[in-house]
């Protein structure tokens, strides 16, 4: 026995998975064999921690440090009080808390994160513990295992929110993100203008800014606090930092802070085609192989082209919206954009003023310096004033002042609408000052504007719609300005709707829903088709048993019995009969008439009569002053709640309409109903007037560019997939059952035959007349075939 005892903690001294196993089997019994193996552990902490080695039993040590650390987070749930301190010793490696001596590097960290993670998932630790030791250290490891780390924190506090937002858990880790992106606040801004100087890394702010990005775009974060660390972040000195913030809140893609930290997806793309090019190159390629190769190019551009386009990218809306104080936050970025213009590079300062433009568009904000800052920047021949014109654009709204925006409309009428720069430069210049003037009609001054709309006689078709633009856009809001002969039959007449209200004036409440009524009539047809063609009301009355009236005396009495009189009208008596088929017809004139409400004096109710004898009074549930129009346009939205599907369902049938419209009148009015409805239907859910604009906008339409070589190359191969490939068919053998050509049967016809065949027997007989001129032509071809 002795022996045995001896052997078996030799042993399990020297396999510790195998005591780990037994361990979990029989916790009690294992007891001090376990004692031995965390008192070996924490005599092997406190020397890593002193660092009191040298460097060959270092070695040693730390291999074996390292399954001790495996081995007592795999069984520190079946000591909970002897392991007590293990989470605070992990602590302590990691990130040198604890009067520990030296931080874990290498292969230790490693096993030390992993560990951590396992006590998670085995809830030794809590998630806050664990987010609280792992956040810190993502900016100090090496990207391999900051990837582990940002993933498990990521998949953590999903899983944490799945069933319930949990906001303890929430609001702690945002406090960390928001200390982390505050340390760095007090700064030197360095910009990023110049070389060298964009080298330097965002730190723990740069890390906290994409674990905000990450968890607002997986929807697990979507509260105004997280929106408020990236609001912090955008006005980090750290242009990294600063710039990832930007795209957060312009909904951009393009904002990875590390090349090390590319997308995965074009890495992944990237790896594939070398692999693929590699095995082509040392191996068998063929067409099989080629078109691989170009398809897993094609797929690679793809993912660069969409990495690359971020200021085209669909803006985040939500997070501008729940912006606290936007007012001060606009001012701050105008403020941050004037204060460092010589720091910042062109790039960073479009960034910052496409931000500012969507919040001052989306809030109505006044940051009227942003005006007289942005002029100097609107000439035709500055880089990407484009996205500057687009920004200009964004900006403006109803409540901005005109005066201000006078002298920025004259400016781009100065620098891009004049003879002396190209049509495309004219055409974005048209079409900026036309989306400034749709948001802010009173900046435009009467003499620019006649001269503007001239351009509408250019032989340009973008010059022509750009300016036709602008003229169809003020005979809507402001005819005034216009001449008379350039107003339109509508302006001219009057009947302009939806006229430019005064500047400070806000637009008029809609009254009811626009089309509900051919919703209605949609109902009422798919209810007749469901009554086997009867409509609603002749399905009440024409039922012989009486279907439709066989609680109306029972409603009678009960309205009599709640002290309800009618009121008969002057000098007529109701005539009451005793038949009930009478009785029956009588109501049915009197319902199929129209009943008019009106109040007298005294505010009694009173029934204004047709002039039919059979219905001299109807009782009236209510008085109203409401029309029976507008009681008719309104009575579907009284009746039922419209749902998302009723209204998509509303804007096709007024689609439908106008194209009906168009159809029978062909009128101008028509088509442009048709055009506005057209147009309302590819931007749904935004008002024409208000949303945010892209590039397309600006440049309008285009003729098409000549493609170059690789576009040429590209339209080529594609016109080649699936046909046969180009060539000289000599060699081919023909298909089975193919009959030769009749030159294959000359060349193969015996020589005796071939020389007593008329050709050649005409030959011999020609003269020499005839043999000159042959040889003549002979001659003349082939000199033109040279040429």
């Amino acid at each position: 026995m002795p022996k045995s005892r001896a052997g078996r903690g030799i042993l399990l001294t020297s396999n510790l998975p195998q005591l780990q196993n037994l361990i979990k089997a029989n916790p009690k019994g294992y007891r001090e064999e376990f004692l031995t193996q965390y008192n070996h552990y924490t005599s092997l902490l406190r020397v890593y921690s002193l660092g009191q080695s040298s460097s060959t039993a270092n070695d040693k040590n730390e291999d074996l440090f390292e399954e001790l650390i495996t081995f007592v987070c795999q069984v520190a749930q079946c000591y909970p009080d002897d392991t007590k301190d293990l989470p605070a010793q992990l602590r302590g490696l990691l990130l040198g808390e604890g009067g520990s001596g030296g931080v874990a590097r290498g292969e230790i960290r490693r096993t030390v994160v992993k560990n951590l993670v396992m006590l998670r998932n085995k809830d030794v630790i809590d998630s806050i513990e664990l987010l609280q030791i792992l956040l810190p250290l993502l900016p100090h490891v090496p990207s391999s295992l900051r990837s582990v780390i940002r993933q498990t924190i990521l998949t953590d506090i999903k899983t944490s929110n799945m069933k319930t937002k949990n906001h303890r858990l929430n609001r702690i880790v945002q406090g960390l993100l928001f200390g982390m992106v505050e340390r760095g606040m007090d700064g030197q801004v360095i910009g990023d203008k110049g070389k060298g100087k964009s080298k330097e890394k965002g730190g723990e702010a740069m890390w906290a800014v994409m674990m905000v990005r990450e968890l607002w775009k997986k929807g697990v974060w979507t509260d105004a606090k997280t929106v408020s660390i990236a609001a912090l972040a955008a006005f980090h000195p750290n242009t990294k930092v600063q710039s990832a913030a930007l795209h957060f809140f312009l909904g951009s893609e393009n904002d990875e802070p590390e090349s090390e930290d590319e997308d995965d997806g074009i890495r992944s793309a990237r790896k594939d085609v070398r692999k693929m090019e590699h095995s082509m190159g040392v191996g068998k390629s063929g067409r099989k192989q080629e078109k691989q190769l170009r398809q897993l190019q094609k797929e690679a551009s793809k993912k660069r082209r969409a990495k690359a386009a971020g200021l085209g990218a669909t803006p985040n809306f939500p997070a501008l919206e729940l912006l606290h104080d936007p007012q001060t936050f606009g001012e701050k970025l105008y403020d941050n954009l004037h204060r460092h213009d010589k720091h910042y590079s062109l790039d960073h300062k479009i960034l910052i003023m496409q931000l500012l433009s969507r919040v001052m568009g989306s809030h109505k904000l006044c940051v009227l310096g942003f005006y007289s800052y942005i002029i100097k920047y609107l000439t035709y021949h500055q880089l990407q004033v484009t996205l500057i014109l687009v920004s200009l654009a964004q900006s403006v709204h109803e409540l901005t002042p005109p005066d201000v925006l006078t002298p920025v409309v004259r400016k781009i009428a100065q620098e891009f609408v004049h003879p002396g720069v190209g049509a495309e430069v004219i055409a974005a210049g048209l079409n900026s000052i036309r989306e400034v003037c749709r948001r802010q009609p009173w900046c435009m001054e009467e003499d620019l504007l006649g001269d503007l709309i001239e351009y509408r006689k250019s032989k340009d078709k973008g010059v022509v719609t750009a300016s036709r633009g602008l003229l169809q856009l003020f005979r809507e809001v402001n005819p005034g300005l216009l001449k008379r002969r350039e107003r339109g039959k509508a302006a001219t007449m009057g009947d302009v709707s939806g006229q430019a209200p005064a500047y400070g004036h806000a637009k008029e409440a809609q009254q009811g829903i626009e089309g509900l009524e051919l919703l209605d009539e949609h109902f009422a047809s798919l209810r007749k088709e469901a009554n086997g063609g009867v409509s609603d009301d002749e399905a009440d009355f024409d039922d012989d048993d009486g279907a439709g009236w066989s609680d109306w005396e029972r409603e009678e009495s009960d309205d009599e019995s709640s002290g309800w009189e009618s009121v008969s009208s002057e000098g007529s008596d109701i005539e009451i009969s005793d038949s009930e088929d009478e009785d029956r017809e009588k109501r049915k004139k009197a319902k199929s008439k129209k009943k008019v409400v009106a109040e007298d004096e005294d505010g009694d109710v009173e029934m204004k009569e047709d002039d039919d004898d059979d219905a001299k009074s109807v009782v009236s549930a209510a008085p109203t002053d409401v029309s029976m129009a507008t009681k008719k346009l309104s009575l579907l939205a009284q009746q039922k709640i419209l749902t998302p599907a009723d209204f998509a369902l509303l804007n096709e049938l007024r689609l439908k309409a106008a194209k009906d419209l168009v159809e029978n009148t062909s009128s101008s009015s028509a088509k442009r109903k048709l055009a506005a409805l057209e147009s309302s239907k590819r931007h749904v859910g935004e008002d024409e007037a208000d949303r945010f604009l892209a590039e397309s906008d600006i440049l309008g339409p285009r003729k098409k560019v000549k493609a170059d070589y690789e576009e040429r190359m590209e339209s080529i191969r594609k016109g080649r997939e699936g046909r046969e490939k180009f060539g000289s068919r000599k060699g081919e053998k023909k298909a089975v059952g193919a009959s030769s050509t009749n030159a294959q049967k000359k060349r193969n016809k015996p020589i005796m035959m071939a020389l007593h065949s008329n050709s050649v027997m005409q030959k011999k007989k020609q003269s020499l007349r005839d043999k000159q001129i042959k040889l003549r032509a002979s001659i003349e071809k082939q000199k033109k075939m040279k040429h």
